[in-house]
Protein backbone atom coordinates (compact mmCIF):
# COMPACT_ATOMS: atom_id res chain seq x y z
CA UNK A 1 0.00 0.00 0.00
CA UNK A 2 1.08 3.49 -0.82
CA UNK A 3 0.66 7.20 0.59
CA UNK A 4 1.89 9.77 -1.35
CA UNK A 5 1.32 14.12 -1.23
CA UNK A 6 -0.98 14.58 -3.51
CA UNK A 7 -4.97 16.61 -3.66
CA UNK A 8 -8.00 14.41 -2.03
CA UNK A 9 -9.89 15.54 -4.43
CA UNK A 10 -8.68 13.96 -7.58
CA UNK A 11 -9.77 10.77 -8.24
CA UNK A 12 -6.54 8.60 -8.50
CA UNK A 13 -5.24 10.18 -11.24
CA UNK A 14 -2.03 8.54 -11.87
CA UNK A 15 -3.89 5.01 -11.33
CA UNK A 16 -1.33 3.87 -8.74
CA UNK A 17 -4.18 3.07 -5.99
CA UNK A 18 -1.95 5.33 -3.80
CA UNK A 19 -3.92 6.87 -0.38
CA UNK A 20 -3.94 10.50 -0.92
CA UNK A 21 -2.27 12.52 2.15
CA UNK A 22 -0.72 15.67 2.37
CA UNK A 23 2.66 16.01 4.11
CA UNK A 24 1.48 19.54 5.79
CA UNK A 25 -1.28 18.10 7.49
CA UNK A 26 -0.27 14.73 9.59
CA UNK A 27 -3.67 14.92 11.42
CA UNK A 28 -5.75 14.58 8.41
CA UNK A 29 -3.31 12.33 6.62
CA UNK A 30 -3.32 9.71 9.46
CA UNK A 31 -6.78 9.88 9.09
CA UNK A 32 -7.12 8.91 5.77
CA UNK A 33 -4.20 6.36 6.19
CA UNK A 34 -6.25 4.99 9.19
CA UNK A 35 -9.78 4.70 6.94
CA UNK A 36 -7.95 2.93 4.33
CA UNK A 37 -6.07 0.19 6.35
CA UNK A 38 -9.39 -0.98 8.13
CA UNK A 39 -10.09 -2.62 4.81
CA UNK A 40 -6.37 -3.68 4.11
CA UNK A 41 -4.75 -3.92 6.98
CA UNK A 42 -0.50 -2.94 7.50
CA UNK A 43 2.27 -4.94 8.59
CA UNK A 44 5.21 -2.28 8.73
CA UNK A 45 5.84 0.94 7.68
CA UNK A 46 8.28 2.82 5.71
CA UNK A 47 9.10 6.39 4.74
CA UNK A 48 11.22 7.04 1.77
CA UNK A 49 12.11 10.74 2.09
CA UNK A 50 12.59 13.41 4.39
CA UNK A 51 9.27 14.58 4.53
CA UNK A 52 6.73 11.67 5.69
CA UNK A 53 8.93 10.78 8.35
CA UNK A 54 6.60 12.11 10.97
CA UNK A 55 3.53 10.70 9.42
CA UNK A 56 5.22 7.24 9.21
CA UNK A 57 5.73 7.43 12.98
CA UNK A 58 2.01 8.57 13.70
CA UNK A 59 0.93 5.78 11.59
CA UNK A 60 3.38 3.11 13.17
CA UNK A 61 2.08 3.94 16.58
CA UNK A 62 -1.40 4.26 15.78
CA UNK A 63 -1.43 0.69 14.73
CA UNK A 64 1.17 -0.66 16.91
CA UNK A 65 3.75 -1.21 14.47
CA UNK A 66 7.52 -1.26 14.63
CA UNK A 67 8.66 2.39 14.18
CA UNK A 68 10.66 5.45 15.43
CA UNK A 69 8.74 7.36 18.02
CA UNK A 70 6.86 10.97 16.43
CA UNK A 71 9.10 12.80 18.42
CA UNK A 72 12.59 11.16 17.33
CA UNK A 73 11.39 11.43 13.06
CA UNK A 74 10.11 15.32 14.39
CA UNK A 75 13.79 16.37 15.62
CA UNK A 76 15.10 15.03 12.11
CA UNK A 77 13.01 17.68 9.75
CA UNK A 78 14.70 20.35 11.82
CA UNK A 79 18.39 21.27 11.58
CA UNK A 80 18.25 23.35 14.90
CA UNK A 81 16.87 21.08 16.91
CA UNK A 82 19.46 18.04 15.14
CA UNK A 83 22.15 20.30 16.51
CA UNK A 84 20.74 20.24 19.86
CA UNK A 85 20.17 17.25 20.34
CA UNK A 86 23.74 16.33 19.07
CA UNK A 87 25.11 19.18 21.96
CA UNK A 88 23.20 17.75 24.48
CA UNK A 89 24.82 14.08 23.59
CA UNK A 90 27.86 16.09 23.98
CA UNK A 91 28.60 14.84 20.78
CA UNK A 92 31.23 17.00 18.71
CA UNK A 93 29.33 19.62 17.04
CA UNK A 94 30.41 23.21 15.07
CA UNK A 95 29.43 26.33 17.04
CA UNK A 96 25.94 27.52 15.52
CA UNK A 97 23.32 29.96 16.09
CA UNK A 98 20.07 30.56 14.33
CA UNK A 99 18.47 33.59 13.00
CA UNK A 100 14.95 35.01 11.37
CA UNK A 101 15.60 34.78 7.60
CA UNK A 102 14.42 38.53 8.03
CA UNK A 103 17.38 39.91 10.17
CA UNK A 104 19.92 42.07 9.60
CA UNK A 105 22.79 40.15 7.74
CA UNK A 106 25.08 42.81 8.70
CA UNK A 107 24.32 42.87 12.28
CA UNK A 108 24.09 39.11 12.38
CA UNK A 109 27.91 38.78 10.63
CA UNK A 110 29.28 40.28 13.57
CA UNK A 111 28.66 37.15 15.65
CA UNK A 112 30.07 35.24 13.27
CA UNK A 113 33.79 33.16 13.08
CA UNK A 114 34.81 32.61 9.52
CA UNK A 115 34.62 30.44 7.35
CA UNK A 116 30.91 29.41 8.48
CA UNK A 117 27.85 27.81 6.64
CA UNK A 118 24.13 29.21 6.09
CA UNK A 119 21.74 26.82 6.25
CA UNK A 120 18.03 26.81 5.74
CA UNK A 121 16.13 24.81 8.68
CA UNK A 122 14.17 22.68 6.86
CA UNK A 123 15.26 21.87 2.93
CA UNK A 124 17.31 18.90 1.87
CA UNK A 125 19.90 17.59 -0.45
CA UNK A 126 22.37 20.69 0.44
CA UNK A 127 19.50 23.13 -1.06
CA UNK A 128 20.01 26.60 0.10
CA UNK A 129 23.61 25.69 2.36
CA UNK A 130 26.04 28.30 1.33
CA UNK A 131 29.66 28.34 2.55
CA UNK A 132 30.68 32.06 3.79
CA UNK A 133 34.53 33.32 4.00
CA UNK A 134 33.23 37.28 4.71
CA UNK A 135 30.86 39.37 6.09
CA UNK A 136 30.05 40.33 2.48
CA UNK A 137 29.78 36.58 1.62
CA UNK A 138 27.67 36.52 4.45
CA UNK A 139 25.53 39.22 3.61
CA UNK A 140 25.25 37.93 -0.02
CA UNK A 141 24.52 33.89 1.21
CA UNK A 142 21.95 35.37 3.48
CA UNK A 143 19.70 37.30 0.97
CA UNK A 144 20.43 34.46 -1.48
CA UNK A 145 19.02 31.86 1.03
CA UNK A 146 16.13 34.45 2.11
CA UNK A 147 14.97 34.56 -1.40
CA UNK A 148 14.74 31.10 -1.92
CA UNK A 149 13.05 30.50 1.06
CA UNK A 150 10.32 32.79 -0.57
CA UNK A 151 9.48 30.67 -3.54
CA UNK A 152 6.45 29.44 -3.94
CA UNK A 153 7.02 26.02 -4.27
CA UNK A 154 9.06 26.17 -1.23
CA UNK A 155 6.07 28.15 0.70
CA UNK A 156 3.88 24.78 -0.37
CA UNK A 157 5.70 22.45 1.24
CA UNK A 158 4.22 24.21 4.32
CA UNK A 159 7.15 22.81 6.58
CA UNK A 160 6.87 25.94 9.24
CA UNK A 161 10.88 26.44 9.12
CA UNK A 162 10.95 29.00 6.09
CA UNK A 163 11.38 31.87 8.44
CA UNK A 164 14.71 30.39 10.31
CA UNK A 165 18.27 30.04 9.22
CA UNK A 166 21.09 27.86 10.71
CA UNK A 167 24.18 29.54 11.11
CA UNK A 168 27.21 27.05 11.77
CA UNK A 169 30.97 26.87 11.77
CA UNK A 170 32.35 25.56 8.51
CA UNK A 171 34.05 21.82 9.18
CA UNK A 172 37.09 20.99 7.75
CA UNK A 173 37.47 17.19 6.38
CA UNK A 174 36.39 14.83 4.23
CA UNK A 175 32.42 13.26 3.62
CA UNK A 176 31.15 10.50 4.01
CA UNK A 177 27.59 8.64 4.09
CA UNK A 178 26.25 6.04 6.00
CA UNK A 179 23.07 3.62 5.42
CA UNK A 180 21.84 1.82 8.64
CA UNK A 181 18.81 -0.16 10.38
CA UNK A 182 17.36 0.55 13.36
CA UNK A 183 16.75 -2.27 15.50
CA UNK A 184 15.47 -2.05 19.10
CA UNK A 185 17.59 1.22 19.44
CA UNK A 186 20.46 -0.88 17.96
CA UNK A 187 22.45 0.45 14.59
CA UNK A 188 23.39 -1.79 11.87
CA UNK A 189 25.75 0.27 9.27
CA UNK A 190 24.42 -1.42 5.91
CA UNK A 191 27.31 0.39 3.72
CA UNK A 192 29.36 3.24 4.77
CA UNK A 193 29.82 5.90 1.19
CA UNK A 194 33.09 7.95 0.36
CA UNK A 195 32.19 11.14 -1.33
CA UNK A 196 35.50 11.85 -3.00
CA UNK A 197 34.48 15.18 -4.98
CA UNK A 198 35.26 18.15 -2.91
CA UNK A 199 32.61 19.41 -0.93
CA UNK A 200 34.17 22.77 0.20
CA UNK A 201 31.44 25.46 -0.95
CA UNK A 202 30.59 27.71 -1.81
CA UNK A 203 27.37 25.27 -2.75
CA UNK A 204 27.19 21.52 -1.70
CA UNK A 205 26.48 19.43 -4.68
CA UNK A 206 26.78 16.03 -3.95
CA UNK A 207 28.14 14.06 -6.91
CA UNK A 208 29.58 10.26 -6.51
CA UNK A 209 28.99 8.09 -3.44
CA UNK A 210 31.27 4.46 -3.82
CA UNK A 211 31.44 2.40 -1.42
CA UNK A 212 33.35 0.60 0.21
CA UNK A 213 35.24 3.83 1.53
CA UNK A 214 39.33 3.71 1.65
CA UNK A 215 39.19 3.74 5.17
CA UNK A 216 40.91 1.79 7.66
CA UNK A 217 38.53 -0.89 9.94
CA UNK A 218 39.45 1.49 13.03
CA UNK A 219 37.83 4.27 11.25
CA UNK A 220 35.17 2.66 9.91
CA UNK A 221 34.58 1.47 13.59
CA UNK A 222 34.54 4.53 14.34
CA UNK A 223 32.28 6.42 11.87
CA UNK A 224 29.67 3.19 13.27
CA UNK A 225 30.02 4.02 16.63
CA UNK A 226 28.92 7.74 15.94
CA UNK A 227 26.12 6.96 14.19
CA UNK A 228 24.90 4.99 16.95
CA UNK A 229 25.46 7.66 19.40
CA UNK A 230 23.79 10.40 17.18
CA UNK A 231 20.77 7.68 16.87
CA UNK A 232 20.55 7.58 20.18
CA UNK A 233 20.48 11.16 21.07
CA UNK A 234 17.78 11.63 18.26
CA UNK A 235 15.59 8.57 20.15
CA UNK A 236 15.79 6.16 16.97
CA UNK A 237 14.25 2.90 17.63
CA UNK A 238 13.41 1.33 14.56
CA UNK A 239 13.45 1.76 10.85
CA UNK A 240 15.93 2.84 8.03
CA UNK A 241 18.50 5.50 8.68
CA UNK A 242 20.57 7.87 6.05
CA UNK A 243 23.73 9.39 8.12
CA UNK A 244 26.21 12.22 6.89
CA UNK A 245 29.09 13.09 8.91
CA UNK A 246 32.32 14.48 7.88
CA UNK A 247 36.33 13.28 9.07
CA UNK A 248 38.78 16.16 9.64
CA UNK A 249 41.65 17.21 11.36
CA UNK A 250 39.32 17.19 14.98
CA UNK A 251 37.53 13.93 14.24
CA UNK A 252 33.99 12.98 13.28
CA UNK A 253 31.64 15.40 13.45
CA UNK A 254 28.17 13.72 12.50
CA UNK A 255 25.82 16.62 9.95
CA UNK A 256 22.74 14.95 9.94
CA UNK A 257 20.87 12.10 10.45
CA UNK A 258 17.74 11.68 8.34
CA UNK A 259 15.07 8.74 9.52
CA UNK A 260 14.41 7.33 5.98
CA UNK A 261 16.94 5.16 3.23
CA UNK A 262 19.00 6.62 1.17
CA UNK A 263 17.14 9.10 -1.81
CA UNK A 264 15.38 7.90 -5.21
CA UNK A 265 17.56 6.45 -7.51
CA UNK A 266 21.20 6.19 -5.80
CA UNK A 267 19.61 3.21 -3.96
CA UNK A 268 20.38 0.77 -6.73
CA UNK A 269 24.22 0.52 -5.55
CA UNK A 270 23.31 -1.20 -2.86
CA UNK A 271 22.13 -5.42 -2.36
CA UNK A 272 22.40 -8.23 -0.55
CA UNK A 273 22.94 -11.25 -0.14
CA UNK A 274 21.67 -13.87 2.42
CA UNK A 275 19.23 -16.78 2.71
CA UNK A 276 20.13 -17.69 -0.80
CA UNK A 277 18.95 -14.68 -2.43
CA UNK A 278 20.29 -11.65 -3.67
CA UNK A 279 17.77 -8.27 -2.35
CA UNK A 280 18.05 -4.93 -3.41
CA UNK A 281 17.81 -2.16 -0.76
CA UNK A 282 14.00 -1.71 -0.90
CA UNK A 283 13.29 -5.48 -0.32
CA UNK A 284 15.48 -5.44 2.86
CA UNK A 285 14.19 -2.40 4.21
CA UNK A 286 10.27 -4.04 3.70
CA UNK A 287 11.25 -7.13 5.44
CA UNK A 288 12.72 -5.13 8.17
CA UNK A 289 9.69 -2.85 8.53
CA UNK A 290 7.20 -6.17 8.70
CA UNK A 291 9.39 -7.37 11.91
CA UNK A 292 11.83 -9.67 9.98
CA UNK A 293 15.27 -10.58 11.09
CA UNK A 294 17.72 -9.10 8.64
CA UNK A 295 21.02 -9.52 10.19
CA UNK A 296 21.56 -12.31 7.89
CA UNK A 297 21.94 -10.21 4.67
CA UNK A 298 25.33 -8.68 3.89
CA UNK A 299 26.20 -6.26 1.26
CA UNK A 300 27.46 -8.15 -1.77
CA UNK A 301 31.36 -7.92 -2.30
CA UNK A 302 31.61 -5.73 -5.06
CA UNK A 303 32.67 -2.40 -4.76
CA UNK A 304 29.60 0.08 -6.20
CA UNK A 305 28.84 3.97 -6.90
CA UNK A 306 26.79 6.52 -8.25
CA UNK A 307 27.02 9.44 -9.95
CA UNK A 308 24.27 12.01 -9.17
CA UNK A 309 25.20 13.94 -12.75
CA UNK A 310 25.66 17.63 -11.57
CA UNK A 311 23.64 20.22 -13.78
CA UNK A 312 26.47 22.86 -15.23
CA UNK A 313 24.28 26.04 -15.74
CA UNK A 314 20.61 27.32 -15.27
CA UNK A 315 18.70 26.73 -18.62
CA UNK A 316 16.27 25.02 -20.66
CA UNK A 317 17.35 20.93 -20.89
CA UNK A 318 17.36 19.92 -25.15
CA UNK A 319 18.78 16.36 -24.60
CA UNK A 320 22.23 14.45 -24.47
CA UNK A 321 24.55 13.05 -26.51
CA UNK A 322 26.99 10.18 -25.76
CA UNK A 323 24.85 7.87 -23.98
CA UNK A 324 25.64 5.01 -25.36
CA UNK A 325 29.16 5.73 -25.29
CA UNK A 326 29.31 6.31 -21.54
CA UNK A 327 27.12 2.43 -21.35
CA UNK A 328 30.27 1.22 -23.28
CA UNK A 329 33.29 2.33 -20.34
CA UNK A 330 33.87 -0.84 -18.28
CA UNK A 331 32.14 -1.55 -15.21
CA UNK A 332 29.19 1.09 -16.17
CA UNK A 333 26.20 -0.90 -15.04
CA UNK A 334 23.51 2.07 -16.30
CA UNK A 335 23.24 5.75 -17.25
CA UNK A 336 19.67 7.41 -16.37
CA UNK A 337 18.85 10.58 -17.52
CA UNK A 338 15.78 11.87 -15.79
CA UNK A 339 15.59 15.37 -17.46
CA UNK A 340 13.12 15.66 -19.24
CA UNK A 341 12.96 17.43 -22.70
CA UNK A 342 12.37 21.16 -22.31
CA UNK A 343 12.53 21.27 -18.52
CA UNK A 344 14.13 24.30 -16.64
CA UNK A 345 17.57 22.99 -15.18
CA UNK A 346 18.52 24.69 -12.13
CA UNK A 347 22.01 24.05 -10.03
CA UNK A 348 22.16 24.44 -6.52
CA UNK A 349 21.69 26.05 -4.27
CA UNK A 350 18.39 27.24 -5.42
CA UNK A 351 17.63 23.68 -7.52
CA UNK A 352 16.39 20.13 -6.28
CA UNK A 353 16.94 17.35 -9.01
CA UNK A 354 19.91 16.15 -11.27
CA UNK A 355 20.24 15.75 -14.46
CA UNK A 356 20.58 11.78 -14.05
CA UNK A 357 22.33 8.97 -12.56
CA UNK A 358 25.61 6.71 -13.75
CA UNK A 359 25.81 3.26 -11.59
CA UNK A 360 29.14 1.45 -12.05
CA UNK A 361 30.35 -1.64 -10.19
CA UNK A 362 33.76 -3.19 -9.82
CA UNK A 363 36.32 -5.13 -7.91
CA UNK A 364 37.63 -1.86 -5.96
CA UNK A 365 36.16 1.52 -5.36
CA UNK A 366 38.80 3.68 -7.62
CA UNK A 367 38.09 1.67 -10.64
CA UNK A 368 34.31 2.46 -9.59
CA UNK A 369 35.52 6.50 -9.11
CA UNK A 370 37.03 6.48 -12.17
CA UNK A 371 34.40 4.14 -14.47
CA UNK A 372 31.82 6.76 -13.14
CA UNK A 373 33.85 9.66 -14.03
CA UNK A 374 34.98 8.52 -17.32
CA UNK A 375 31.15 8.14 -18.32
CA UNK A 376 30.26 11.71 -17.31
CA UNK A 377 33.38 12.92 -19.26
CA UNK A 378 31.46 10.85 -22.84
CA UNK A 379 27.95 12.72 -22.10
CA UNK A 380 27.55 16.18 -23.96
CA UNK A 381 24.49 17.88 -22.24
CA UNK A 382 22.52 20.78 -24.71
CA UNK A 383 21.02 23.11 -22.14
CA UNK A 384 19.60 26.38 -24.18
CA UNK A 385 19.66 29.95 -22.13
CA UNK A 386 16.43 30.54 -20.61
CA UNK A 387 14.03 33.51 -22.15
CA UNK A 388 12.84 35.55 -19.25
CA UNK A 389 9.88 37.92 -19.73
CA UNK A 390 10.41 41.48 -18.81
CA UNK A 391 7.53 43.33 -18.35
CA UNK A 392 6.77 47.13 -19.32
Amino acid sequence: MLATDRCDHLDDPWRDGAIAVRFHDDEASLGNILSAVEKQPLSGVVAVGDRPTVLAARVAEALGLPGNPVAAADATRSKKIMRRRFEAARMRTPWYFHMKADADAAVMASQVTFPCVIKPLGLSGSRGVIRADTARQFDYAVRRVRALLARPDVRAQRTGLTDELLIEGYIEGREYAVEGLVTNGTVRPLAIFDKPDPLDGPFFEETIYVTPPLLAEDLRRAVANEVQRAATALGFVHGPIHAECRIGPLGITMLEVAARPIGGLCSKVLRFDGNGARVPLEALLLRHAIGDDTSGFTRDTEAAGVMMIPIPRRGIFKGVAGESAAKEVPHVEDVLITAKRDQLLEPLPEGDSYLGFIFARAADSIAVVNALREAHRRLAFDIDPELRVLRG
